[in-house]
């Protein structure tokens, strides 16, 4: 817990505070007692409701004067870089400052079970699970999750149990510090779930990203555990040096903990587990192994199974993933954050087990990411949002970031879907456009998923309001 005596830092100023995981432990350092303070330039819900609620004053967009004379700390996000006006005062009034992760280690993490849930997808839903089922066993676990799970309210707490759940990032910490953010976390057990190129931003070869994730399970004590994906060569591969105790969790035969008897109804799936039997309310068969890997990680933590079984049954999942966001003249409308094409595939696979229909399963995309603003995925993306029946398009958000020659082409996009026999449409005027045509194409009993790692304009409610008054 933070240390109290008279000389420590009591007053934090977050610039870039509207970070979900910036935020998150924003709300809980003040919720500790710290005096805590924000800015940034992107201020929209959730995140900023949030913030709000718990009073925490945020002030618009970044300047020198947003800093508080008193401020001992400014936690400096990662979104931020040379040539911010709050970064360029902070380095010139030789003020004390930190990244995110090392306020975390520094100020909550020393001395105790720190359990890491890493991976290029699945990380936030997987932590809430394991989040909630210690909570539900009374366990009180402190949390830094980067999201916001419906069963605890909030991304971050931090309270006296010897239990920490984190999500562990593998983008780098700061702009001074280019450390994975998952290697200042003092890990006891870890997951890793899967292991893909994405960041194109900061890394220029899946190689580069292995090396990071071996150099993570490093840090793994003798007597805590990795827990790998079993059946994804590249987990295994960053595994294989590990010098802590690995387990490998999986469909394949080969697997220590292996998932078996998968059976789906309409509001929730049953697996077993190392012939154990668990449910979830959750579909796709990454959910399951998301939660397969929750169960081991709560289970290697000392629960019973039937603790595990009991908050598995009730977890109610994370906002802006796979999220309803309201149905209006038959059409529901859902939110999800998945922006990397494996994770908008396997996305708009749950969506079709979780909301099945005669309709039409349309995809609304925005090439937000710093990946997917780029031409890495070029052949990828089309082949995952084909996978609905009919998909829109925004613009290349922030185009002049990326150079024209490696800037996603969304012509070739388009015309890779369109020669799959799907509807594919362009929506050069953003978010107004695509209301406009999602009007006229949808009818009663479609499903509409939004696919964006930013606000994207309220795109969601837009389109809800116009439904209701189409």
């Amino acid at each position: 817990m933070p240390d109290r005596a008279s000389n420590s830092p009591k007053h934090f100023h977050f610039s870039g505070i509207c970070g979900t995981a910036m935020g998150s432990v924003a709300a809980a350092m003040k919720q500790q007692g710290f005096v805590v303070t924000g800015s940034d330039a992107g201020v929209y819900p959730p995140m900023s409701t949030f913030l709000e609620e718990q009073g925490i004053e945020i002030r618009e967009g970044f300047a020198e004067e947003n800093i508080p004379a008193e401020a001992d700390v400014v936690v400096i996000g990662n979104a931020l870089s040379r040539g911010n006006p709050e970064v360029e005062a902070v380095l010139e009034r030789k003020l004390l400052y930190q990244s995110l992760p090392e306020v975390l280690k520094n100020h909550f993490l020393r001395g105790r079970r720190n359990l890491v849930v890493t991976g290029t997808h699945g990380k936030t839903t997987t932590v809430s699970m394991l989040a909630w089922i210690l909570e539900s066993a009374g366990r009180n676990p402190s949390f830094m999750i980067g999201g916001i799970p419906r069963n605890l309210g909030k991304g971050a707490r931090f309270t006296e149990s010897e239990f920490t759940v984190i999500e562990g990032d593998e983008y780098d910490t700061a702009f001074f510090d280019k450390r994975s953010k998952f290697h200042h976390y003092l890990p006891e057990a870890v997951v890793v779930n899967n292991v893909e190129f994405d960041h194109a931003d900061i890394y220029d070869s899946l190689d580069a990203i292995k090396l990071t994730f071996r150099r993570m399970l490093n840090l793994v004590p003798r007597n805590g555990c990795a827990f790998v994906n079993g059946d994804e060569e590249n987990a295994l591969e960053v595994a294989a040096d590990c010098p802590a105790p690995v387990k490998t969790v999986g469909l394949g035969e080969s697997c220590d903990l292996r998932i078996t008897g998968i059976s789906a109804t309409s509001d929730h799936t049953d697996f077993l587990l190392n012939a154990e039997e668990y449910s979830v309310p959750m579909h796709g068969e990454f959910n399951i192994r998301n939660a397969a890997m929750a169960v081991c990680m709560a289970r290697f933590a000392g629960l019973s199974a039937d603790e595990v079984r009991e908050g598995l049954a009730d977890f109610a999942g994370i906002a802006r993933r796979q999220e309803l966001r309201g149905e209006a003249g038959g059409v529901r409308v859902i939110d999800d954050f998945a922006h990397h094409p494996t994770a908008i595939a396997q996305a708009i696979d749950a969506i079709r087990l979780r909301y099945p229909t005669d309709g039409k399963l349309w995809a609304v995309f925005e090439p937000r990411s710093n990946t997917t603003q780029r031409k890495v995925f070029q052949d990828e993306l089309p082949a995952a949002l084909a996978k609905a029946d009919g998909v829109f398009l925004a613009p290349v958000a922030n185009p002049e970031k990326v150079p024209e020659k490696d800037r996603l082409s969304t012509d070739a996009v388009l015309d890779a879907i369109r020669s799959k026999g799907k509807t594919a449409e362009f929506a050069r005027g953003g978010v107004a456009e695509i209301v406009d045509m999602l009007v006229q194409q949808v009818a009663e009993g479609d499903v509409v998923s939004v696919f964006s790692n930013g606000g994207f304009d309220n795109v969601h409610q837009r389109l809800l309001d116009a439904l209701e008054q189409r």
